[in-house]
């Protein structure tokens, strides 16, 4: 069972998340806040597999929780922040502060649990287009990761930047000319080097590093 945890200022949306995820046989709602103070003390009781956070929240945002369950605890579940918004500037940040994906509140149902199956599964929500115009919209920052993005070889960094793109495993051992087990090679050593939880992370600090251009079509 995926232990889901819901996060959202709003009753409403608590609700019906709470009822699709309920529906499925292999979900269950772990437990749900109605702010982001209430993040930790949640995910400490009852120990979710995912959280669905909302991004803008009275008290404390989604971009604050996100990074206090990043740096508070050794295993954080993964997080999927939820935002109105695709443009939404709070996103990047979420995503900055160790967000596994975003997903939009208008998105259909089979959406939101097929996102929640994905990320459980080790994957990331990498949407490149919004990535790329949310890093357009946002300052570079020298974090730790876009400092370690300099110690990767020319194939680790040429495997983040086709990352960057969206590409699967697959798509890219044909863009380099190699077998997907080499580019898994790629991608872990590329993860472990900049200690990118997932995909996500590692294109976030492409983009803060200068690696990937904003502007990059």
């Amino acid at each position: 069972m995926i232990a889901v945890a819901l996060v959202d200022d709003e009753a409403l949306i608590r609700a019906g998340l709470s009822a699709l995820v309920a529906a499925e046989e292999d979900m269950r709602v772990a437990g749900e806040a109605d702010d982001g103070i209430g993040v930790l003390d949640l995910v400490r009781r009852t120990r979710p597999d995912i959280v669905l956070m909302d991004v803008r929240m009275p008290g404390m945002d989604g971009i604050q929780a996100t990074s206090a369950l990043s740096r508070a605890l050794d295993q954080a579940p993964k997080t999927i922040v939820v935002t109105t918004f695709e443009n939404d500037d709070y996103v990047y940040g979420a995503l900055r502060a160790g967000a596994s994906g975003f997903l939009l509140k208008r998105s259909r149902p089979e959406d939101i649990l097929a996102a929640i199956r994905l990320v459980h599964s080790g994957d990331s929500l990498l949407f490149p287009a919004a990535i790329r115009s949310l890093a357009a919209a946002n300052p570079r920052l020298d974090t730790p990761a876009a400092r370690a993005v300099g110690s990767l070889t020319e194939r680790e960094a040429n495997t983040l930047t086709l990352m960057a793109r969206g590409l699967s495993n697959a798509e890219i051992a044909a863009e380099l000319f190699v077998s997907v087990e080499t580019v898994k090679t790629h991608v872990s050593n590329v993860l472990a080097k900049l200690r990118a939880r997932d995909r996500t992370q590692a294109v976030i600090a492409a983009y803060d590093s200068g690696l990937v251009r904003a502007g990059q079509g």
